[in-house]
């Protein structure tokens, strides 16, 4: 694309951008109202001290020069002007301390709030979402944006403060020369565009390398992670790392020079114009004085002025192309408010059954992710009897955790439906489906909390309620774990924090499953629950499982056989569909595709 043509392109960008002005100025405002009321009033003020300055200054010079030509005493009303000017100096000095005392108290104020808001908003998008890239790479931004655009939110107020005292400097210098003010503007604007250019490209640049720099981000926890350091150290990955991170690196540093490189040597050349324009003004402004038609005074107060505005002016420029920049930055985090879930309650949803009594059915549920074209599950078609203890097993990729997400509705079906009681679970209110479903993933999370807070997790609003915690802990054998730590129930997990004591995968795995037995739900799902347990461990937590869930519709999924024929249905899925289901006799008998993995893993054993 031609130079002129990008650089209109840009311009349009950058005013188009200036939409996301109003949106974040309402989240500032609903962050600190009184704080931002505050900031605006004694902004107002402020704007209107250089003024009042320069003509006091202005009539104390008239005074002297006066006095001194006249060759009488210096009147007493003169040092009543000193005073007054030292005390609007003062004045002056405090309100700015006031504003920014204002301006950290509504920082801390907005990026709070904005945080709140992100985390909120990001907690009720759809699971699905995660599944996409570019998603990742709006929510980066968004979170940037969030805190990193205070700023821009400064800028507002420092605009509003700049234009009123620019205004009031600009009227004197109107009502004096307007071609006097003119040159002063034409002098700034080449600069302005200039600069304003290159901030574009900026914003520009900085949305190009966000995919680099969250793989530098990644390579960076890579390089110093405690649960990468074993491989990194024998698999000899220290320089291949190195390396990449540096190429990466590289490319960013070359980009961002070469920019630097270029703004410095338009800059330097744009700004001399600007020079050049406030001189010309000086120059006149003084050959009037000498030719007489100028007070010393009067020529002391213009040239303030005029150093004031040029330099008011300048910062008005500058600062309103600072906004537009900033603006284009916001899209994202704006984009990501505007974001809606597909996945939410209707209006006057229905509550869960309590108690479930006929249980759930897949009736011709097709499924796949996002920019995929291959159907996870396809036509899938299974009925989950209410009370029934039932096992699911397959190859890795073979859909198993796709349907537990389908059952629980983490998302929703491509074609089909997944049935409650005969209801489609779209009807139920989606909180309240949650609350009778306890689940437990193959990648559950490990809170770096305390050991009673990573167990409450699970039914948060018992999180006080200690001898509830511990029937849960005792449930999924976990108070043997937490038996043994410093600080039992109160020491904290991980090595993120001081003094925190991390577990092994097997015992992190029994906090995991207390918080699935802390819901005390009608349904429980264990999706490949013991990975990490020894055969003996995984062993006692199914024989357990298999008590603890006796009337409650319970689904695992599980590897290892031995444990799957606690049972007391197994279904194997295959090709997104289930392939076969029966007990686990039953299915030994039939000698298909469940007796033939069994086979193959007992084997192993022998």
């Amino acid at each position: 694309m031609a130079e002129p043509e990008q650089f209109w392109k840009s311009w349009r960008e950058r005013l188009t951008a200036l939409r996301n002005v109003p949106p974040v100025l309402r989240i500032v405002w609903q962050s600190g109202p009184v704080v931002v009321t505050l900031g605006l009033i004694f902004r107002l003020i402020t704007s209107l001290v250089p003024i009042a300055a320069l003509w006091i200054t202005k009539l104390i010079i008239d005074g002297i020069v006066h006095a001194i030509s006249s060759q009488q005493p210096v009147p007493t009303s003169l040092w009543w002007l000193v005073a007054a000017e030292f005390g609007i100096a003062i004045f002056g000095s405090i309100l700015n301390r006031v504003i920014d005392f204002l301006d950290a108290s509504l920082a801390d104020k907005y990026t709070r709030y904005v945080s709140i808001a992100v985390m909120q908003h990001a907690a009720g998008l759809d699971l699905i979402a995660y599944e996409d890239p570019v998603f990742y790479d709006r929510l980066e931004r968004a979170r940037v944006q969030a805190t990193d655009r205070l700023g821009m939110i400064q800028s507002i107020g420092r605009l509003v403060q700049q234009v009123i005292t620019a205004g009031s400097l600009s009227v004197t210098i109107l009502l004096f020369s307007p071609w006097l003010l003119l040159l002063l503007i034409a002098g700034i604007l080449p600069a302005f565009l200039g600069e304003s250019h290159f901030a574009f490209l900026g914003y520009a640049r900085n949305f190009r390398q966000t995919p680099i720099r969250r793989e530098l981000d990644y390579l960076r926890v890579l390089g110093g992670s405690r649960e990468a350091a074993k491989e990194l150290k024998l698999f000899g990955l220290k320089d291949f790392l190195i390396e990449r991170f540096t190429r990466l690196s590289d490319k960013i540093y070359h980009e961002n020079i070469d920019l630097a490189r270029r703004r410095l040597i338009a800059g330097s050349f744009l700004s001399m114009i600007g020079t050049a324009g406030y001189y010309s003004a000086y120059v006149y402004v003084i050959w009037r004085t000498v030719t007489g038609s100028l007070s010393i005074g009067m020529l002391t107060f213009l040239t303030g002025a005029i150093v004031q505005a040029s330099a008011n002016i300048q910062q008005i420029f500058s600062t309103l192309s600072s906004i537009a920049d900033q603006a284009l930055f916001l899209t994202d985090l704006l984009a990501f408010f505007e974001m809606r879930p597909t996945i939410r309650s209707k209006p006057n949803a229905l509550p869960a059954p309590r108690p479930i009594s006929r249980g759930f059915e897949f009736r011709n549920v097709s499924f796949r992710y996002p920019g995929a074209s291959r159907l996870v599950l396809n036509g899938l078609n299974v009925t989950l009897r209410a009370g029934e203890r039932v096992a699911l097993v397959g190859e890795n990729g073979e859909g198993k955790t796709t349907l537990v997400k389908l059952m629980t509705r983490l998302y929703d079906p491509v074609e089909g439906q997944v049935l409650l009681d005969g209801v489609d679970l779209r009807e139920y209110g989606l909180e309240d489906l949650y609350r009778e479903i306890g689940v437990i993933f193959q990648d559950f999370m490990r809170y770096e909390m305390t050991a009673r807070e990573n167990i409450a997790v699970g039914r948060v609003e018992e999180i006080d309620n200690l001898p509830l915690l511990q029937i849960a802990a005792d449930k999924s054998m976990a108070d043997e774990v937490i038996g043994k730590l410093p600080r039992e129930y109160e020491q904290m997990l991980g090595r993120r924090f001081e003094n925190g004591v991390d577990l092994s995968g097997g015992e992190w795995q029994k906090v995991a499953l207390a918080r699935a037995y802390l819901r005390d739900a009608q349904v429980l799902i264990l999706d490949e629950p013991t990975a990490a347990l020894d055969a003996r461990s995984e062993f006692e937590v199914f024989q357990r499982f298999a008590e603890l869930t006796a009337g409650k519709t319970a689904l695992f999924i599980s590897h290892r056989f031995s444990t799957v024929r606690v049972a007391q249905r197994i279904l194997v899925l295959e090709k997104g569909r289930i392939a076969e289901d029966g007990s686990h006799d039953q299915l030994f008998s039939l000698g298909g595709r469940y007796a033939e993995m069994f086979e193959m893993q007992a084997a192993s054993y022998r």
